[in-house]
């Protein structure tokens, strides 16, 4: 039975590698975004069936018409990894304008939220039951950088989303992961990592990981069997100031 995986901010960075890798391991893929042009563009680099849909995560509208899209296209939801996210200014916290931060939530928790509801929904329902959700978090979720508090506090939420769906699903063939990732080359973390602030507040250059590895850690988590799961996988660049950052 062919798989079926959506795939939030599908359209470039991390979504498209893991739409990628995952129509290479034989999975139908469900691409949102908020471009059609980019989201198009992603469709056609897929190896398998693809479907690209307009959509605004934080918008609920938008998340039932993207799963609605899904499911009668293709008949079910095996897969969710909630991707689609976006950064803030990097700037202290008194000078970080409330709309940064009520738009950067909107999209990495509520969207998360929205689509992780909609995805739990379809999978309860289904027959036969179950999928698997991988919320995207972020080294940031236990290790944050200067001046990143809307950023992080957004991830930390996530872990407990994910604990959270983990423990719900239990019992219905839901299981739940998170995926942290460290400076994988997408073009925002390209151009952060050439000048990256360090908690000394020297700036300099980080090492980046490409991002096919990540697509290869996505496609790992997603292909483990109902009664597997990672619930935590961090994939990082080695050489980056991670381990022992501070």
């Amino acid at each position: 039975m062919t798989r079926i995986a959506v795939v939030t901010g599908g359209g470039r960075g991390i979504g498209r590698a893991a739409a990628e890798a995952l129509s290479t391991d034989g999975w139908s893929v469900v691409i949102c975004g908020r471009s059609a042009d980019v989201l198009d563009e992603t469709v056609g680099s897929l190896s398998g069936d693809g479907l690209a849909v307009v959509a605004d995560v934080a918008i609920v509208d938008d998340v039932e018409r993207l799963f609605s899209a899904a499911v009668e296209r293709f008949g079910r939801v095996d897969l969710l990894f909630n991707n689609a996210g976006i950064a803030a200014p990097p700037v202290p916290i008194d000078e970080l304008p409330v709309e940064a931060w009520d738009r950067l939530m909107a999209v990495n928790l509520r969207g998360s939220f929205l689509c992780a509801r909609a995805a739990f929904g379809q999978m309860r329902r289904q027959d036969p039951s179950g999928g698997r959700i991988i919320n995207n978090g972020s080294v940031s979720a236990t290790t944050p950088r200067p001046f990143s508090s809307p950023y992080t506090a957004s991830k930390h939420a996530i872990t407990g989303l994910t604990k959270s769906l983990a423990l719900d699903g239990r019992d219905l063939g839901i299981t739940c992961g998170q995926i942290d990732i460290g400076n994988a080359a997408s073009e925002m973390v390209e151009k952060m990592a050439g000048r990256a602030r360090q908690p000394d507040g020297s700036i300099r250059a980080e090492a980046t990981m490409d991002l096919a590895d990540v697509g290869a850690a996505v496609v790992h988590m997603a292909s483990l069997p109902p009664d597997a799961n990672v619930l935590s996988m961090t994939v990082m660049a080695n050489r980056m100031p991670f381990v022992g950052r501070g």
